[in-house]
């Protein structure tokens, strides 16, 4: 199965089915049992719903560590799975927490899904939400004391996707520098390689205009301009030579996201990034069944935040 080639009057149905039970997917992509916290209360505290802009979503919630003696801390932005359709901060408070226990601020943040309330929202507008959130977070959290100085973004399968825009598309006008990027199977782009025109292309253009917001119609698919309006949401188009470390994580039988590895990796290494990226073999979207490669993983995530944002 390939995504674009679904009609956009089913996009909604697809992206959920393709999380098949947020909380299952969340503990694949979260690893609750490496991020373990035994007793949060003693370590750290929640501060939950700041707002960030006037809609119901625009809420972020704060995790802290008690020590509020360093002159700077560095930020952990986790954005939550969920297909763009469904999920919530609040699924990863295990994760934020586990960041917190570290000596890090930690973030999760809400975007407005795309849902029968909101039918207009985007991957783009979404990505947008994200963009105005984070200045907010660091200035909420300097209010609180802890004073930002450095930041990292990751998050799961939507959320690595989201997070992966604001590292490469946005990142040169965030608050604090980005430090690196992380997450497993997001959507790192939407290529669409077998736009032949005909029914194919009709429905390819159905379904990314549904991502983008943009109309976006069967001829633009077969003449090409479709992907300049697509740029906005594909992160590998934004990655140069000063962007930020990248930590991924796909699945090779991966059919939801199943061209999202290839453009990113070869984007990075273009670039000369740093980058590490882990290949699932066994695993579809949920990444279930290989504790030995997630436990790897996590052991490079400790290396990343040890070396590109380590705690002072």
């Amino acid at each position: 199965m390939k995504l674009f080639h679904l009609a956009a009057v089913a996009v909604s149905a697809v992206l959920l089915s393709a999380c098949n039970g947020v909380a299952m997917l969340h503990d694949a992509l979260t690893a609750p049992d490496l991020m373990k916290v035994e007793n949060w209360q003693a370590v750290g505290t929640t501060y939950p719903n700041f707002a960030y802009g006037n809609q119901p979503a625009h809420k972020f919630d704060l995790y802290v560590p008690k020590n509020k003696t360093r002159a700077h801390y560095g930020l952990v932005v986790y954005l939550h799975a969920g297909g763009f359709t469904t999920g919530d901060k609040a699924d990863d408070a295990k994760i934020l927490q586990w960041f917190a226990s570290k000596g890090y601020v930690a973030a999760g943040i809400n975007y407005t899904l795309k849902d029968k309330a909101n039918p207009a929202a985007s991957v783009k507008s979404m990505s947008d939400e994200i963009k105005t959130a984070i200045p907010q977070v660091v200035a909420k959290a300097r209010e609180l004391g802890y004073p930002i100085d450095k930041m990292a973004i990751g998050g799961g399968s939507a959320g690595h996707g989201l997070a992966a825009i604001y590292a490469y598309r946005d990142g040169r006008t965030a608050p604090v520098p980005i430090a690196f990027s992380f997450g497993m199977v997001g959507p790192m782009s939407f290529e669409v390689d077998n736009a032949k025109g005909g029914a194919d292309a009709a429905k390819s253009a159905e379904f990314l205009s549904v991502l983008s917001g943009e109309k976006i119609t069967a001829e633009m698919m077969t003449n090409g301009v479709y992907k300049e309006i697509v740029k906005p949401i594909e992160a590998y188009r934004w990655v140069n030579a000063g962007s930020p470390p990248a930590l991924m994580a796909f699945g090779a039988k991966d059919f939801i996201m199943p061209f999202s590895t290839k453009p990113m990796t070869n984007a990075l290494q273009a670039n000369n990034v740093p980058h590490d990226v882990f290949i699932f073999e066994k695993s579809g979207h949920t990444l279930l069944g290989e504790p030995q490669k997630r436990a790897e993983y996590m052991q490079k995530l400790n290396e990343y935040l040890a070396t590109y944002l380590p705690v002072k």
